[in-house]
């Protein structure tokens, strides 16, 4: 049975202080358009720019996850990430007027408490997980770190481990057979530092938005009664003390092992920076924001990998086509010897395939290695471009009124010649919706079952009539 994307129903918003910052910030979540996924906008910087939560986006993870985009940062978004996974939220667009999500009480609950609040409601589209294959390493041997997704083929299980060489905090484990299982089980679970990082941050003035009640603080060391008085002037407090669970006695535990419960919450958000959800179960000891995004990036990786070669099919190239010549000459403002598509044989909202037929009469062969003949890259890319046209341009009601514009061509290669008498096929596939009339795309161009090039490519769509 396929499972349907989610969104929210109506906007909700947050408001709190950013923990380093120190800064007031409102954080609204709002709906989003399927396969939109989670994004942030800026609304406090000009032009509201939009960061993508993408693990390729991450550009700091010292002391919460920053991911950086167009110009602009948001930190510590792995609270709010849980929060959406763990309600199995696929598409927001998240507001912030400030450079850092709210602290709030240190977990991902106040957070959970809005989503629901605003309620969520399916969309068409059907939810695509990525199911772990097999199993996947990470290691990090010098600070003990192992990591690893394992098959899984049903739902999404966590199981993490915590071990700090602490007295005080010693080895704790966590673990949710079922993502179900977040909002009661993980969801509450507050930050932790131990008391030296506190003293450090605070020394440094990292930590301006410090409140001493949305992070369990581990004592390991000492602590005479002019220290204590002096956290509690620094945190506005009448005193402070040591609990007998060898923690500041500020708050009270909401679960034993909070701290390894609070880890794996982390893990959860910044897992979410993959991209899709995921089906398998993920074992971690000692794992921490660097870990989690290289291990997500590797994740990644591996879907990049499999989805390049989910293209790599066999058309048949006398297929009836959606188009033929005179009908992509009335979209296209392309004429020969330009026009570089001769048919169109798959076309829908997110792909298009095409076809160009290379033949020895080609007006580029007399100056182009005429003794050798051999199609150039840069027409080969252009021949590309026009099929993603074609995409782009079945997007608005009169075509032929507009123009394709290409922005930008990334990751360019030519895998192998392409000689008279090869047929080109083309299958360009949208990588995000298109906004404001912008696209990009990922292309590739097979001639029978071999890639002979690939890019990555981004248009834009004009009225020139």
């Amino acid at each position: 049975m396929n499972v349907k994307q989610r969104t929210i129903k109506v906007p909700v918003a947050v408001s709190g202080t950013g923990l380093h910052t120190g800064e007031r910030v409102t954080m609204t979540f709002n709906p989003a358009p399927e396969n939109h996924g989670f994004k942030f906008r800026r609304v406090d910087i000009e032009g509201a720019p939009v960061i993508d939560a993408d693990v390729d986006n991450v550009t700091d993870t010292s002391r919460g996850t920053t991911i950086t985009q167009n110009g602009a940062s948001v930190s510590t978004v792995e609270h709010v990430l849980a929060a959406l996974v763990g309600l199995e939220v696929d598409n927001v667009l998240i507001d912030l007027d400030g450079p850092e999500t709210p602290i709030m009480d240190g977990s991902s609950m106040p957070f959970v408490e809005a989503l629901l609040e605003a309620g969520t409601e399916e969309q068409e589209a059907d939810r695509e997980y990525y199911h772990i294959p097999y199993n996947i390493h990470y290691t990090e041997p010098d600070r003990k770190v192992e990591m690893v997704a394992m098959p899984l083929d049903d739902d999404y299980r966590f199981t993490c481990m915590v071990d700090y060489n602490s007295p005080v905090l010693g080895t704790q484990h966590a673990t949710i057979s079922s993502i179900n299982e977040f909002k009661k089980e993980v969801a509450s679970s507050r930050t932790f530092c131990f008391l030296h990082e506190l003293e450090m941050l605070l020394k440094h003035n990292l930590i301006k938005g410090g409140d001493i009640n949305n992070a369990i603080v581990v004592v390991d060391k000492l602590v005479d009664k002019e220290e204590l008085a002096h956290l509690a002037t620094l945190f506005n407090r009448k005193d402070i003390d040591v609990a007998p669970q060898g923690i500041l006695n500020n708050i009270e535990l909401r679960h034993q092992n909070e701290p390894a419960r609070h880890k794996l919450l982390d893990m959860i958000g910044d897992l979410a920076l993959v991209g899709v959800p995921l089906r398998g179960h993920i074992m971690a000891a000692r794992p921490g924001h660097a870990a989690n995004v290289a291990f997500a990036k590797k994740i990644k990786a591996l879907i990049k990998k499999e989805r390049s070669r989910k293209h790599i099919k066999v058309y048949n190239p006398n297929a009836k086509p959606v188009y033929d010549t005179v009908q992509i000459m009335n979209i296209l403002p392309h004429r020969p010897p330009m026009l570089l598509v001769d048919k169109i044989l798959e076309l829908t909202k997110t792909h298009v395939v095409g076809v160009k037929g290379v033949t020895m009469n080609e007006p580029f062969f007399v100056g182009h290695f005429p003794g050798a003949p051999v199609m150039p890259g840069v027409l080969q890319i252009e021949a590309m471009a026009q099929t993603g046209g074609i995409l782009v341009l079945n997007t608005v009601p009169d075509p032929e009124n507009w123009l394709t514009l290409f922005l930008k061509i990334e990751n360019a290669r030519f895998k192998d010649k392409v000689l008279p008498g090869d047929t080109l096929i083309f299958r360009c596939d949208l990588v995000a919706p298109i906004r404001r009339g912008i696209a990009q795309m990922k292309g590739i161009g097979m001639v029978g079952e071999k890639v002979v090039v690939e890019a990555e490519l981004m248009a834009q769509i004009v009225k020139y009539k």
